[in-house]
């Protein structure tokens, strides 16, 4: 096992390297969106609670508005949550154990590579660490004070993501599995901590309470809708040990079941990260069962799936070198994959993989936002239209010294922005959409010339990846926003 001092090192280089990709490559879709979550910052949005939105406000106060400020802090928390995930293991079982954590969680593909992204994901699994951490701190030094630090970062966990909630359905569970835990039932700490978590979260039910419960009909509607079909469950459990990296999966699988018999056993340790596990991972299950899982949704669990699997490894006897073997190789596959893919998302190696290619979001933008800013300015338009979110990000963010960008359908996405003056589509303007997403033909309603001008090739190294197509806006007939809704 390697010394801290090696962990260090290879954290610290983690962490360089995710500095130099943040701060090159393109943002995906989701990101540029996000983008302006951060430069009009509410007490909530639509899609999700405001804490990536606040996280990327800070970056541009400190950075501008530019890539690596929308990333700033997701890289920044990679480091703490790497830390946190050291003291709670060397805690809850020892170092060697705290060592491999470590270890796994960075060389995981989710974080090794999806690390520099700015999405809501970063800081709920963030702050679903450092909860486990306090968790961890209050069960060994049984000081009821942790309790008000458990609740403030569960609260702000919930202000990232709501799948926080399951956090405290597990934290519940290991207050009533386990006999020493339960006397915290009695400490006023407790009462406290939850009520410092539902203060953290008001915002987002106050901006709900004011918007007809919007965010909540989006994102809790999904939760067991349409009938049961095993079609997506194998899906979901092979995306999940991909990202995990299947060479942690593994250990991670028989650390978990270890850790069984010493949650038969009530003892408090495994209780804690197997039972805060339990309700999110089991929710998991029930919605693959009706629905197709996104592969970033389980990102929370990982530090917990890096302790289990540490605990495997870390408690092998010493003549074990097979698996010991498989998790070392585990950590240089997850290390150097993280390496390949950060320098390929800033220097395309090949364009070959096409839309195969997990990075072929970031790719061309610069290119297109070069050729639309050339016919904007020969049409003389007024503003930019879209109808999708991504592509109406993207654009944002490479016009952002030109005419406003401005997606005209879901127009509850912006509520957190001044509504566009509507005499600002007196004048011409241009409809950009990808040719898969092409709404030109409901516009004709609204404008009396909607007339094909251009159509453009986002590419990388010579290959295609999509095309976009771009019309010409004039004579507004009409109203051009779609009527604001939810449901």
């Amino acid at each position: 096992m390697l010394r801290p001092a090696g962990l260090i090192l290879i954290v610290g280089m983690l962490t360089a390297l995710k500095i130099f990709a943040a701060g090159n490559a393109h943002f995906v879709e989701d990101e540029a969106y996000y983008r302006l979550w951060g430069l009009y910052p509410a007490l909530s949005y639509y899609d999700h609670p405001p804490m990536i939105g606040w996280w990327i406000t800070a970056g541009q106060a400190v950075f501008g508005d530019t890539l690596f400020a929308v990333r700033a802090l997701v890289i920044v928390s990679g480091v703490i949550g790497s830390l946190a995930l050291w003291r709670t293991a060397s805690i809850l079982f020892d170092p060697r154990v705290a060592g491999w954590a470590v270890l796994f969680l960075n060389a995981s593909l989710l974080v090794g590579i999806g690390g520099i992204l700015a999405t809501p994901d970063a800081p709920s699994v963030f702050f679903w660490g450092l909860s486990l951490w306090a968790l961890a701190e209050l069960s060994v030094s049984r000081n009821a004070n942790w309790w008000l630090v458990a609740g403030l970062m569960a609260g702000c966990g919930l202000l990232a993501k709501y799948s926080v909630l399951f956090l405290g359905a597990g934290i519940v569970l290991w207050l009533c599995w386990v006999p020493e835990t339960r006397r915290w039932w009695r400490a006023w700490q407790l009462w406290a901590g939850g009520l410092i978590a539902l203060l953290c979260f008001s915002p987002v039910l106050y901006w709900n309470h004011a918007h007809d419960w919007a965010s909540f009909y989006k994102q809790f509607g999904r939760a067991g809708n349409g009938g049961y079909t095993a079609k997506y469950i194998f899906e979901f459990l092979g995306a999940l040990i991909g990202l995990i990296n299947p060479l942690i999966a593994i250990p991670a699988i028989f650390g978990a079941v270890g850790l069984v018999g010493s949650l038969r056993k009530r003892q408090s340790a495994a209780s804690l990260v197997l039972l805060t596990t339990l309700p999110f991972f089991l929710y998991l299950l029930y919605h693959a069962l009706h629905a197709r899982v996104q592969a970033n949704w389980p990102a929370p669990l990982f530090p917990a799936f890096a302790m289990m699997a540490a605990v495997f490894v870390a408690r092998l006897p010493p003549g074990r070198l097979f698996w010991r073997g498989i998790a070392s190789g585990g950590v240089v596959l997850g290390l150097l994959l993280a390496v390949l893919v950060q320098i390929h998302a800033v220097w395309p190696l090949t364009g070959q993989l096409a839309r195969k290619d997990p990075t072929f979001q970031l790719r061309g933008w610069p290119e297109i936002g070069r050729q639309l800013g050339d016919i904007a300015s020969r049409e003389n338009a007024a503003f930019v239209a879209t109808t999708s979110y991504g592509l109406n990000g993207q654009l944002d963010f490479l016009f952002k010294d030109g005419p406003p960008v401005i997606q005209l359908t879901e127009r509850i996405r912006y509520l957190m922005q001044p509504e566009p003056d509507e005499t600002l589509f007196d004048r011409p303007g241009i409809y950009v959409a990808e040719t898969r997403r092409d709404r030109a033909g409901e516009l004709e309603k609204s404008f009396a010339v909607v007339e094909k001008i251009a159509e453009l090739e986002r590419s990388v190294k010579g290959v295609r990846l999509e095309d976009l197509v771009v019309y010409r806006l004039e004579d507004r007939t009409g109203p051009v926003f779609e009527p604001v809704g939810h449901r």
